[in-house]
């Protein structure tokens, strides 16, 4: 990976926390909030990762030194992710990993360090159609929602009733998603911007593409629905 911010952040805190969901179980998730934190943004990761994903870790801390607190969990119990490495079963089961982000939500909307702060969302590969999945049916809760390399277009039917502003970031050398990225923004009836990393392959591995990642969402969620950033043929519905 091309780049890690690991500068120290004053008043930083950071917990491992539990959010309960259907069926007695539970998801691992490690929250992060900067002192006088202005919002906190919750990380949905792709297949087979989980939230120890170096790329969500190295996003969310160019997040974190811009004042907004993480939230990385996993979508899948032990239990689940066990199961799923040997049938994978789960990771394409959206509706679940929709319901996933969905608990996640509501638990930060009553934890005591997180409740009242705007909420955004960043979705990787599949867990960008779950975060879509859950700002759709988390209208007054989601602020703003932000693609990687996602698949919106597995969240098709939910797309017209995200009322957030939504960024898709896609790579210039990733042509499938790019395309996939380009008809789902046809869908969206909130403002939203396709941004094109020039070079960037599915993963951002090229130098210094996962850092404009970062960047990108970084002022999205400072600013949802702004983008200064020229078209690079992509879509464009901006307020």
């Amino acid at each position: 990976m091309a780049f890690e911010h690991r500068e120290r952040i004053a008043g930083l805190t950071e917990s491992s926390v539990h959010i309960p969901v259907a069926g007695a179980a539970r998801l691992d998730a490690d929250l992060v909030k900067p002192a006088h934190a202005g919002s906190i943004v919750a990380f949905a990761h792709g297949t087979g990762s989980s939230r120890h994903s170096p790329r969500n870790r190295a996003v969310a801390r160019v997040l974190q030194q811009a004042g907004l607190g993480t939230l990385l969990l996993d979508l899948l119990t032990e239990r689940e992710e066990r199961v799923d490495e040997a049938t994978a079963e789960y990771r394409f089961d959206l509706q679940l990993l929709g319901r996933r982000i969905i608990a996640a939500i509501d638990w930060l909307n009553e934890h005591p360090q997180t409740a009242g702060l705007p909420l955004g969302l960043f979705g990787a590969s599949t867990g960008a159609a779950a975060a879509l999945i859950a700002a759709a049916e988390r209208p007054d809760r989601v602020t703003a929602v932000v693609s990687r390399g996602g698949r919106p277009d597995l969240a098709a039917e939910h797309l017209s009733r995200v009322r957030a502003p939504v960024l898709l970031i896609v790579g210039g050398r990733d042509p499938q998603v790019l395309q996939l990225n380009r008809q789902a923004a046809e869908q969206l009836s909130a403002p939203h911007h396709l941004e094109i990393i020039p070079g960037a392959t599915h993963l951002f591995a090229e130098n210094h593409a996962l850092e404009q990642v970062a960047l990108k969402a970084r002022d999205w969620f400072l600013a949802p629905g702004q983008s200064n950033s020229p078209d690079q043929g992509g879509s464009r519905t901006l307020p």
